[in-house]
Order: structure tokens, then C-alpha cells, then sequence
């Protein structure tokens, strides 16, 4: 919990201490990092990786969005340590497909939300469905560029289990 509240404050700290100017929806790619604590107990993994993000703008505060990435789920502990005695992986790979939504508040905030699916890279993995509310800030550091932070919450279900992490997105955008 402290992650996150720790998270939370980096995101609205950097929001307060960029411009004023308003960054809006416009058509604009990132590329950013991921990172990632799963919300199960006793989950001994992270999750690091990254991704693209293009936005599309449809309204004065609103873009649409189309993201892809690679994740890879990471054990830890005790836990990476019986799967290496079994002769067990202590990673896997994922690649999420999303498709969704940016409303920008005014200023450099602003809320997202997407859903799609998550491609395993392992043998049999499978496909799971994801949704992911977002809250951010993006503020510009150049003419047409600008940094994106974002803090969400992202679930994978497939067969009736599911499983989430809160995930830290820090990306560079350029406007096209």
C-alpha cells in the first residue's frame, strides 16, 4: 500500500511541477517502460516490460488509444527458488493488446481506460481478456514532445480466474 500511495504522489508531484500549459488531446506515439506488483497475496513476482501507446484525437479532451507491449512476470524469493530446484521457469512473457480511451481533466491530468486481450509467449499458455482504468499526467518538454506518467490497475481473466497488478507507466511522447 505504501507502493502506491508513493506511486500516487510521484504521479500528482509531477503533474503540479510541469507547465501549466494544457496538453489536450493530439495525435500523438509513445514509447514507455512498465512496471508492475502483482495485488494477490503472498505473490512473490514483479513484472517489468514495455510498450507502444498511439492516441488519436476525436474531441478537444478526448483520444482514443491502441497499445501493444511485452510484459514478463518475474518470480522472486522463495518462490523463484523452488521453481529453479524443480527445474521450473521463473519468468514468463505476455503481450498485451489494448484498445480504449484518454479524457484529459485540463491541464496535464487525466483518466484512461482500456480493454483487450493478453497473448502468452509460453507454450499453451493462452489468451486471457484485460481491462485497465488509468490515472496520469503528461506535460510537455519540448514543441512536440512531452513525458507521460501513468498508475493503473490491470486485470487478466481467462477460464473463470483472474488475476491483477497495479502497474506504473513512464513513457516518452511525440506529437505526429
Amino acid at each position: 500500500m505504501k507502493k502506491l500511495l508513493l506511486s500516487l504522489a510521484l504521479v500528482a508531484g509531477l503533474g503540479f511541477a510541469a507547465s501549466a500549459q494544457t496538453e489536450g488531446a493530439v495525435r500523438k506515439l509513445s514509447i514507455g517502460a512498465e512496471f508492475g506488483l502483482p495485488t494477490e497475496k503472498n505473490s512473490d513476482s514483479f513484472i517489468v516490460g514495455g510498450s507502444l501507446q498511439y492516441e488519436h484525437p476525436i474531441a478537444k479532451s478526448f483520444n482514443l488509444t491502441g497499445s501493444a507491449g511485452y510484459l514478463s512476470t518475474m518470480a522472486t524469493g522463495d518462490t523463484k527458488d523452488a521453481l529453479k530446484a524443480l527445474g521450473l521457469k521463473t519468468s514468463y512473457g505476455s503481450i498485451p493488446v489494448k484498445a480504449g480511451g484518454k479524457y484529459y481533466f485540463g491541464g496535464n491530468f487525466y483518466g484512461a481506460g482500456e480493454v483487450g486481450a493478453v497473448f502468452s509467449t509460453e507454450t499453451g499458455g493462452g489468451t486471457a481478456f484485460t481491462f485497465a482504468p488509468t490515472l496520469g499526467a503528461s506535460f510537455s518538454v519540448a514543441d512536440k514532445s512531452s513525458l507521460d506518467f501513468g498508475l493503473r490497475y490491470e486485470n487478466w481473466s481467462r477460464s473463470g480466474n483472474s488475476a491483477g497488478f497495479i502497474g506504473l507507466r513512464a513513457a516518452y511522447a511525440f506529437g505526429l
